[in-house]
């Protein structure tokens, strides 16, 4: 089933239980897969990205805008690949810092504050999204 915005049951999966899974490619075809602190709700058609140690991946993003990632909800298990394109970096503003507020929280509370800094918010808008898995609970 496809679905071409972001909608209310997808929103769990954003919140950092299960972390998500992207996928990026060169331009000369390498690809690249790393899984993402963060995947933060921007709007229906939008989603920001937490950049911290992707240096491979934001090499690819610059190259090749086009982005693949694999949601998973933390209960059901339902998951969900959506295609992302890259838009634009943002350093401040509020995305980015509610951004940086809630991965704060997250990395105090395993006494890894110093260590999971965000660097940058990378706003992607959702070109097709497409449940991999209808979850089995």
């Amino acid at each position: 089933m496809r679905k071409m915005c972001i909608t209310n049951d997808m929103l769990p999966a954003m919140q950092s239980v299960v972390p998500s899974t992207m996928a990026t490619v060169s331009a000369d075809g390498i690809p690249n897969l790393t899984y993402i602190s963060q995947v933060f709700y921007v709007d229906d058609n939008h989603v920001a990205i937490s950049f911290q140690y992707m240096n491979k991946s934001w090499k690819n993003i610059n190259e090749n805008p086009n982005i693949t990632m694999i949601l998973t909800h933390p209960v059901t298990i339902k998951m969900w690949k959506m295609n992302l394109v890259f838009e634009e970096i943002k350093y401040d503003g509020p995305v980015f810092d509610n951004m940086d507020m809630q991965l704060t929280a997250i990395a105090s509370m395993y006494g890894m504050a110093d260590r999971f800094k965000l660097k940058a918010a990378l706003i992607c808008r959702a070109t097709d999204i497409t449940v991999l898995y209808d979850g089995g609970l």
